[in-house]
């Protein structure tokens, strides 16, 4: 349609493209052949029947080793030495990339395109150059099939993301042999290496090809991911080549590597990969509908009983109450339901509405029986403290490596969830008028996240991820920021705020609880019993007043019976 024409106009003037080189060689492809220079992005359409040939020529004899890469959005393409892709000489992915090691007096590269889909697929390229004294990504790779694997393979699920790479070989001049990779483990061997892990986050709510194509270059070379990336954490040779991230469906993240050489001070980067952690071909639950239908009749229904608590918890003791109970109960039953049962989803989520339902009525109930203040405080001030550590563990704190032994976290996590009823226990109205403001509204941003992707959802999501799978505690929770983010910031902000101040004026005046209803209930029963003066002495007792019920409603049904022999006396 429209984007392919722009794309075949934009082709046309490609001797007018601007400096950073991100043109469209839609025109090139078409003849099969695809001219590129080194450290150049070119956008190239991609069709299963014609091979395209990407050529670089005049290759500087400083340089040793170019790496040759093509990203598509959701289609695989298959890039290789040779025309009849080979085993040990080919990839297929959406993001793929092969080293060409150079021979002496060798200034010319060729590498051979296809997708695998029948339509035309739209895909980026780029060739980088690296010298003699630069470390070799994936020059030691002995788990995939490429001699020399630059590639990031990368493997998710809704809950986390696994990334694994080959280690990277030390550099050395053309035509010499490639260093042992294990020959010794000293300084002058490649295990002096380090791997750097970087994390880039695209826009939210864009799933569209041109924005990943664009900024897919900002994490393709070493100074452009220093720049634009997030550096995760540092690898040495020592460890394992994989590393684990929580999940974020629908929400685009590019991974890449950068392998640095401490002696040269030298380094080379990895072919970054990209992931929606979705599903761009379901017809269900694909990337631009992540929410299922009972996700958000559940949230946004949770949301309205969240925002009347903003404003009118502490009036309101009771819905105040079963707020709370409900919160605690369904998020227990969820967890040990999950953990023991195979239902599906919706199946569970009903379960848990229900719960949380008899868990809200238990609660006041409880109040109604006892009148314990202490005990409905410590309540309500746990789902408070639940909700600030999550918060205080969602920042960059939550991913210090101390925090991946559960031990630790849990114990960190449950005093810090502890401090807060044990702070407010001497003004237990402030600490209610404060739950009633901050975990109300942040029910409107979970009702939110069901319609719009937010980060803040992963404040309570992340937690209820790690107390449900075993293996979580080995993903880095780091997670988006951005304009809309701050914008629903703001509004929790505004909402707990605003609730928090409205009931502070309004109660200021008022006792600080109500009194005990089941002493109230028993005073007026034992004044109703001595009192003959009272009106509701003669009332009768309410199971009295059931049955003459049920029996007035009984003869509604019952057939007029005939009256006999009617007489003037009697009449």
């Amino acid at each position: 349609g429209k984007v392919w024409k722009a794309l075949y106009s934009l082709a046309a003037t490609t001797n007018q493209r601007a400096s950073c080189g991100f043109c469209v060689a839609a025109s090139l492809s078409s003849f099969g052949l695809l001219e590129l220079s080194l450290g150049k992005f070119r956008n190239v359409l991609l069709n299963q029947t014609n091979p395209v040939e990407a050529v670089i020529r005049n290759i500087a004899s400083n340089v040793t080793v170019v790496i040759f890469q093509v990203h598509a959005q959701q289609n695989d393409v298959v890039i290789s030495f040779d025309k009849t892709p080979l085993v040990n000489g080919s990839g297929i992915g959406a993001d793929r990339g092969l080293v060409s090691i150079l021979r002496p007096e060798q200034t010319i590269c060729t590498w051979y395109l296809h997708s695998l889909d029948a339509g035309q697929v739209l895909s980026t390229a780029i060739s980088i150059p690296y010298m003699e004294k630069d470390p070799i990504p994936g020059g030691c790779n002995l788990e995939f099939d490429l001699e020399v694997d630059p590639n990031i393979y990368l493997d998710y699920t809704l809950v986390d993301i696994h990334i694994k790479f080959a280690p990277a070989n030390l550099g050395y001049t053309r035509g010499a042999n490639p260093p042992s990779c294990d020959s010794g483990t000293g300084q002058n061997s490649r295990w002096r290496l380090r791997y750097d892990v970087y994390q880039y986050f695209l826009p939210e709510n864009d799933l569209s090809e041109m924005v990943l194509m664009s900024h897919i270059r900002k994490m393709a070379e070493v100074q452009s991911i220093k720049a634009n990336g997030i550096k995760m954490l540092t690898l040495t040779a020592d460890d394992k080549t994989n590393v684990y991230f929580s999940s974020l469906p629908g929400q685009g993240v590019i991974y890449n590597v950068i392998v640095w050489d401490p002696l040269w001070n030298t380094s080379a980067a990895y072919i970054p990969v990209h992931t929606y952690a979705c599903s761009f071909a379901d017809l269900v639950d694909n990337c631009s509908s992540l929410s299922k239908l009972s996700t958000k009749v559940f949230f946004t229904a949770f949301a309205v009983l969240g925002l009347f608590t903003c404003f009118f918890g502490h009036r309101f003791w009771k819905t105040d109450l079963f707020f709370m109970g409900f919160i605690v109960s369904a998020f227990f039953f969820f967890v040990f339901i999950t953990r023991i049962t195979g239902l599906s989803y919706d199946v569970r989520l009903i379960m848990t509405a229900v719960s949380g339902i008899i868990g809200g009525l238990l609660l006041v109930v409880s109040w109604w029986r006892f009148g314990s203040v202490l005990l409905s405080m410590f309540i309500i001030g746990l789902v408070l403290g639940f909700l600030f550590s999550s918060t205080l563990f969602f920042t960059p704190l939550g991913d210090y490596r101390v925090f991946r032994d559960d031990v630790v976290f849990w114990v960190t996590f449950t005093c810090v969830a502890l401090l807060i009823p044990v702070l407010f226990v001497g003004c237990p109205r402030i600490l209610n008028i404060l739950a009633c403001g901050v975990v109300g509204s942040y029910t409107v941003i979970l009702a939110i996240a069901c319609y719009v992707y937010t980060s803040l959802a992963y404040i309570t999501l992340d937690l209820l991820r790690r107390v449900l799978n075993n293996y979580f505690n080995r993903a880095y929770t780091n997670v988006p920021f951005q304009r809309n983010d701050f914008i629903i910031l703001s509004v929790w902000a505004m909402l707990a705020l605003s609730g928090v101040t409205v009931q502070l004026r309004r109660e200021r005046s008022e006792v600080p609880f109500p009194p005990h209803p089941y002493l109230i209930w028993k005073r007026e029963r034992e004044r109703r019993s001595t009192n003959v003066l009272d009106p509701s002495h003669h009332i009768p007792p309410l199971r009295e007043r059931i049955h003459n019920r049920l029996l007035h409603i009984k003869e509604l049904f019952q057939k007029n019976q005939p009256a006999g022999e009617r007489t003037p006396l009697l009449l």
